[in-house]
Formats: C-alpha cells, sequence, structure tokens
C-alpha cells in the first residue's frame, strides 16, 4: 500500500488512532471518517474489516483488554467475572494452558467471531442480583488494569462462581476456590447477599461456609433463613456431583 495514496486527513487521524482494540463506526464517525470512507479504505487495505460496522488497522494486533473495552461499550453491565475474576485478583487453582474467559452482562448477546478466535471466552446474562443493586456494584477494574475493563470484586466473583457450579464449573473446583478466600469484606458480601435473588447460590454459600467454619458463615447463613424457599434443593453437576442444599 502506498501511504502518499492517502488523504493528509486520513494519515493524522491514523496516527490518533488507538492500537490493540477493535474500532467501531461509531468512533471513526466521532473523528470524522463517515461509514462509507471507512468501507472504502478497507477495500483498499487501509482498514481491515472484523465484523459489521468493526474495522482493526491493518497490521495490528488486537490485545485482549483493548478488545474487552471496546466489548463493554457494546454491552450493558458487561464485565469479566466468576472465576475468570477470581484468578485476575490472585485466586486460582490451576493455570490454564490457554485462558478461557468468564463474561458477564445484563443482556443476552453472542460474543463476536473475531474476539473468541482470539480469546476463548464464554457469555452470560444471569441476573444474580435484583434491580436495587446500585449499578456496578462489586465491579472495579483490576489496579494495574485497563481503567475501561471491569472485573467482579472477589465477593460477587464468588457468588457467580457458585451460579456457575453444575453448569461449566465443577464442585470439587469450587470448593477449592472458596476454600482458598481470605479477606472476603463481610460488609461488601453483605450487600450482595442481600439483593441475590437465586436460592442456590445464597444456600450454597451457607452450606459451604459452614462445612469449611469459614469467617462469614453466620453471615451467609443469616441469608439463607432470609431467602427461604424449600426445605431441600438438590444441586447436581455435569459430572455427578451433588450438594445437598438444606434450609437451615
Amino acid at each position: 500500500m502506498d501511504s502518499t495514496a492517502l488523504p493528509v486527513s486520513f494519515k493524522v487521524l491514523l496516527a490518533s488512532l488507538p492500537r490493540g482494540e477493535p474500532l467501531s463506526t461509531a468512533a471513526l464517525q466521532a473523528r470524522g471518517l463517515s461509514a462509507f470512507r471507512a468501507s472504502a479504505l478497507a477495500r483498499s487495505g487501509w482498514l481491515k474489516h472484523l465484523a459489521r460496522g468493526v474495522y482493526m488497522l491493518p497490521g495490528d494486533t488486537l490485545t485482549r483488554d483493548g478488545s474487552l473495552a471496546y466489548l463493554s461499550t457494546q454491552t450493558p453491565g458487561f464485565h469479566v467475572g466468576s472465576k475468570t475474576a477470581l484468578a485476575w485478583r490472585g485466586v486460582s487453582q490451576n493455570i490454564a494452558f490457554r485462558e478461557h474467559l468468564s463474561l458477564w452482562g445484563d443482556t443476552p448477546r453472542r460474543l463476536p467471531e473475531w474476539f473468541t478466535q482470539r480469546f476463548p471466552a464464554g457469555y452470560q446474562a444471569a441476573q444474580l442480583f435484583d434491580a436495587t443493586l446500585p449499578t456496578a456494584f462489586g465491579l472495579q477494574p483490576l489496579p494495574a488494569g485497563d481503567p475501561r475493563v471491569l472485573v467482579s470484586v472477589p465477593e460477587r466473583a464468588m457468588l457467580e462462581l457458585l451460579s456457575d457450579v453444575g453448569k461449566v464449573q465443577s464442585l470439587t473446583e469450587t470448593r477449592e476456590l472458596v476454600e482458598g478466600l481470605s479477606g472476603l469484606r463481610a460488609k461488601v458480601l453483605d450487600e450482595l447477599l442481600t439483593h441475590t435473588t437465586r436460592i442456590k447460590v445464597v444456600r450454597m454459600a451457607a452450606t459451604l461456609a459452614a462445612s469449611m467454619k469459614l469467617p462469614w458463615a453466620t453471615l451467609a447463613n443469616k441469608h439463607s433463613k432470609r431467602i427461604g424457599g424449600g426445605a431441600r434443593w438438590v444441586a447436581v453437576g455435569r459430572s455427578g456431583e451433588r450438594l445437598d442444599l438444606r434450609r437451615p
């Protein structure tokens, strides 16, 4: 590609575009590049087309956090949660050869192929909390991470992990991860459990905390009594693991 064939205005624009992340037509339009012009530049090889309305710079390499930051602009409540959030915050049992991201959000969606081809991931829009929980409560960027990428704090990530048991998460590993959690903040956990609507999650938190004599067992038991439900709730994982969650 001959750079001399480019208009000066686009050469200036190229220098200002962020590296390592997708470029939406909205972002390009905000910089004065129309959707029609972006499409023409993609056909000429000056932009690489990823999906409808999504581009990247030719020769650029998409980064994990840059891509997550982009997805967060497309999905309300988008964040890194559950097992991945715990691992990123220093709580993990096994080091995976290739990281599989656990992503959450408020609305159902499919992750784009350009993302999953580069970063194996799963996404879910399970609603664990009622609508009165303050927006983004328990979601914060990592201290040294991209400020645009929200990650569940340990207390919220643990409840998301419990929700995953029987779906994508084994009970054995969950026990190990929960047991390895130290320094959980009672005030934060109490607030989250107050707004948790899933009987399974609350009962499981209380059962695991009691069986392992964790410091927050009394707190979890209080919420297990509050949420009510049937006298017995049985969780069975894909491998046949069984957890009998009886009402206190």
